[in-house]
């Protein structure tokens, strides 16, 4: 039995079918919706649209842009010489919170996962060489996950990268900024142990 209209019900799937977005979540945000004024409404279903309409991938980093170059490869201030490779824009705009990396990146958009699929044929990983052989490039960081899907791109990158007689260099990871010895898994304690640096 339907409690509600069908466009409200077909509403609340439509916001179901969103990441990280459960049935009550789904439910409050389609209700939000339909109390919103109309032209509220409608500015809301706009941005959408113009958003899917607008938004491209850079030809140069493959990050997302309204067109041209992203600000990130046309900023003169950002270091050509040195790439970060990430696997999605989400963590472009994780690695700009830092304020600390002044180089450019380069959006693989998903990494090789064999149970998913997902190839090196499916990743901008062309590009990346691409740009490399051109030269100008002196270090490459691998900046994916930490994960069994993550650390088998970077080191499929690496391999790859080797020819060029480019630095690649991975992020270190160990113990976080708070955290406690006693709660860090073996793994964790290796790469802290393996990242190491003087003081």
């Amino acid at each position: 039995m339907e409690y509600f209209p069908a466009p409200l019900e077909k509403l609340t799937e439509q916001f179901a079918r969103l990441p990280g977005i459960g049935g009550k979540s789904a439910q409050r945000l389609a209700f939000h919706v339909l109390n919103l004024p109309e032209e509220e409404a409608r500015e809301f279903a706009n941005a959408i649209l113009d958003a899917k309409r607008s938004i491209t991938l850079c030809p140069v980093c493959r990050n997302f842009t309204a067109g041209g170059l992203c600000p990130i490869c046309a900023s003169p201030k950002r270091d050509a010489a040195l790439i970060c490779v990430v696997a999605d824009p989400r963590d472009v705009a994780a690695m700009e919170r830092s304020r600390e990396y002044r180089g450019r990146y380069h959006v693989l958009h998903g990494v090789i996962s064999p149970m998913n699929h997902v190839g090196p044929d499916d990743l901008a990983i062309k590009p990346l060489l691409e740009r490399v052989s051109q030269g100008g490039v002196e270090e490459v960081i691998m900046a994916t996950n930490p994960d069994t899907e993550g650390e088998a791109t970077a080191m499929y990158l690496a391999r790859l990268l080797k020819p060029f007689g480019v630095k690649v260099t991975r992020l270190a990871y160990g113990i976080p900024v708070g955290g406690h010895l006693e709660f860090a898994d073996d793994a964790t304690l290796m790469r802290a142990l393996e990242g190491r640096r003087e003081l």
